[in-house]
């Protein structure tokens, strides 16, 4: 799935809570190894935190934004952020645009909110995937993995292991992401249609009670009357703790529905090895 081609522009925006400034050098090795794959890093104004956890306003983060989307020199734009604030920004997009200036946009976490919103306003497919995973701890397999993926038009970051916990094939367009952020758009006009979609989930923290409480507000919105399919991404807590009863356990007895395919993969979260899932994109299991 070619993205990107040597000698483009990428914009780097943080939508979500500004970055501390100890993390300047961290953005410099970034773009490095974006100018390594032959990309051209250009960097917002608004990366780092200047009160607070803010980085600017929710109207300057979203003109930043969009600014890159109507700019034509850029190619794809990669959000470095996550925690808390990304849909403060959204009533303050213009989405009629960005389906006019249709280009890849890159984000996890809190972001889950506002790719899930583009696609929903636009229909256009977003990019569940964090760009720092370029200079993590699995930099070499992140880097020769998006390099095969949106350079080369191969599919390796897009490729993942996984396991049925019920069921034996799902297919559909895929929606979701971060189990308590994407619960930010309930009731919202930005919430994905569910019907008859895959929906895609997984957490950085929670216990197990939290994982309760979450699903089961999923199910009261009636998600899973809707969904054809479930995938559990990573929930780093869960299993680092090796909390019980595990995600899978708890998502069977909320769902209560054997007809739902559900797998759960541990290799699309928030390691620093994970894979990127499309949102808007579909998958055949």
């Amino acid at each position: 799935m070619k993205l990107f081609s040597k000698g483009d522009k990428v914009g780097i925006v943080a939508c979500s809570n500004g970055l501390d400034k100890s993390n300047i050098l961290k953005m410099n090795e970034l773009g490095e190894a974006l100018k390594e794959l032959g990309l051209i890093p250009v960097f917002s104004d608004n990366l780092y935190k200047n009160y607070s956890v803010f980085n600017g306003s929710n109207k300057e983060k979203a003109e930043i934004l969009m600014n890159f989307f109507i700019d034509n020199d850029i190619k794809g734009i990669f959000d470095v952020s996550g925690g808390d604030l990304a849909n403060g920004i959204l009533d303050h997009l213009n989405f009629e645009t960005i389906r006019n200036n249709m280009k890849p946009f890159l984000g996890y976490s809190d972001l889950s909110v506002v790719i899930n919103a583009i696609y929903s306003q636009t229909n256009m497919k977003t990019y569940l995937y964090q760009i720092r995973n370029l200079i993590g701890d699995r930099r070499e397999v992140q880097v020769e993995e998006f390099k095969n993926t949106f350079m080369d038009n191969g599919s390796k970051l897009l490729t993942f292991n996984y396991e049925w916990v019920q069921g034996c094939a799902m297919e559909g367009i895929v929606v979701g992401g971060n189990l308590r952020c994407l619960l930010k758009l309930a009731g919202t006009k930005y919430m994905p249609d569910f019907k008859d979609k895959i929906i895609f989930l997984e957490s950085l923290g929670g216990d197990v009670p939290k994982m309760f409480t979450y699903l089961t507000q999923y199910k009261q919105l009636g998600v899973f009357e809707q969904v054809k399919g479930i995938i559990l991404g990573e929930f780093s807590e869960m299993e680092r703790e090796k909390h019980v009863p595990n995600i899978s356990e708890i998502t069977k007895e909320i769902v209560e529905n054997s007809n739902i395919p559900i797998i759960k993969t541990s290799e699309i979260g928030h390691s620093k090895s994970s894979k990127c899932m499309i949102i808007g994109g579909k998958i055949k299991l």
